[in-house]
């Protein structure tokens, strides 16, 4: 496939269709460059809404756009799936599956994926959630349990298949916790007769001390009444040990017996080969400069979750959220613009505009700056940013009527199983039996 650039103006590559990397390619609209941006999908995912995907609120198409049809009116962009193998900076050039590829000034936005912090059994055995893939092979895992459950005989046998327990107390295993609490008192016994909720057990837990870690006290507090008083059952201050896709055991001997294991308890940045291992801070993310450059290089950017502008404001640099990689992106748009123009750049400062997390029907937590508020008010400003801030018109329409349908009817969505989940099985040389740290 031609990725030439031919033209006379600098050509900008941007690796990854995230938040960050579409305001990069946004910001660069009408400007003296050419954009190139790779992606292994050609489609942005909305992924505060991918647990709506999980527990079948959503279809999976309804929080995806074509990145192609979000810039057809930008002149200078272009798109191509690919996937990054290699970086070789000192030549500007990357090494890609479509081919070799040079540029002139480089974005790394690639994201992050879930941290199972070298425990091989967890990684096999437990279900993360980071993209729309992995989002439908939890759906369908938690609905083949369900119908798995219907043929067992007794309850010992049953429990395991409607035992939930999510690992990570942060808005994602937050969200997930309250959407089965949900399932449980609104759908379980209308989708299945034969079952009582009763029989159904959510469990969230974490090794920090509270839910919503970086929340305020106050929103973590409500955020933990509201999942109490849903029937989940919330254990704080406790560290995993190991799972076998039967049992999971924490430090201090406590064991639940469960099919199904929800991670999400640690992020790692996704980074291509060929960046020294002196520029990868904790996290497996990139070291950046105060204008997002990588260390030691003049062209060579990383954004988001990706990168880590350690600061003495920032000493283990932003967090992993939406809105530092949007702002993040548009600044070393500028900055880039900047360099070409031979103009100052400007330092990176992150504007936190608040933090949003819903626990479930007409339940959400705001933080926002100063201000700080719970329970109905909050979950509908977490619906209307939510709302505004997806891809594409037809979009917004469709999960709007779903959020109403599922008010209404308390029964929304569809629990489909479209195509089987099966796991393969684990070699006993992929066995690792670390403690998760």
């Amino acid at each position: 496939m031609n990725t030439s650039n031919n033209s006379k103006f600098p050509l900008v590559v941007i690796v990854g269709g995230g938040f960050g990397g579409l305001q990069v390619a946004k910001q660069l609209k009408d400007k003296p460059v050419d954009v190139l941006m790779l992606d292994k999908h050609n489609y942005h995912t909305f992924q505060p809404l991918l647990y709506q995907v999980a527990m079948g609120s959503l279809e999976s198409e309804s929080i995806a756009f074509s990145l192609r049809k979000n810039f057809a009116s930008q002149k200078n962009f272009r798109f191509r799936i690919a996937e990054v193998t290699r970086v070789d900076a000192d030549s500007n050039m990357l090494e890609t599956t479509i081919g070799n590829i040079a540029y002139d000034y480089l974005v790394i936005a690639t994201g992050s994926t879930t941290n199972f912090f070298g425990n091989k059994d967890i990684e096999h055995y437990a279900m993360p959630m980071k993209s729309i893939p992995e989002a439908l092979n939890l759906r369908y895992s938690i609905l083949q349990n369900i119908e798995e459950a219907l043929l067992k005989v007794g309850k010992a046998e049953r429990d395991p298949y409607l035992t939930f327990v999510l690992v990570g107390a942060g808005p994602t295993g937050v969200e997930l916790a309250g959407s089965l609490a949900e399932l449980r008192n609104h759908v379980l016994t209308k989708d299945y007769p034969e079952l009582k909720k009763e029989d159904m057990k959510v469990y969230l837990v974490d090794f920090l001390p509270k839910v919503l870690g970086p929340f305020s006290e106050q929103a973590s507090n409500a955020a933990r009444t509201f999942l109490s008083n849903m029937g989940v059952e919330v254990l704080t201050g406790v560290k995993v040990e190991s799972y076998n896709g039967e049992e999971i055991k924490f430090e201090g001997g406590k064991t639940i017996r469960t099919k199904n294991v929800i991670w999400s308890a640690g992020v790692m940045g996704v980074i291509p080969e060929g960046f020294d291992k002196d520029a990868i801070e904790r996290g497996n993310r990139i070291k950046v400069d105060s204008i997002g450059r990588v260390a030691g290089f003049n062209n060579v950017f990383a954004i988001g979750d990706v990168a880590a502008m350690i600061t003495d404001e920032t000493p283990k640099g932003h967090p992993g959220v939406a809105q530092v990689a949007i702002q993040m992106g548009q600044h070393v748009a500028k900055n880039i613009i900047h360099i070409i123009n031979g103009e100052q750049t400007s330092p990176f400062k992150y504007n936190d505009k608040g933090s949003l997390a819903t626990i479930g029907r007409n339940k959400a937590v705001a933080d926002l700056g100063k201000v700080k508020f719970q329970g109905f008010f909050a979950w509908l400003v977490w619906m209307f940013v939510h709302l505004i801030s997806l891809l594409g018109g037809r979009n917004k329409v469709i999960v709007f009527i779903n959020w109403v349908s599922s008010y209404v009817t308390y029964n929304g969505g569809t629990r489909l199983i479209i195509r089987k989940f099966e796991r393969e099985g684990l070699t006993e040389d992929q066995h690792l039996p670390n403690t998760v740290d």
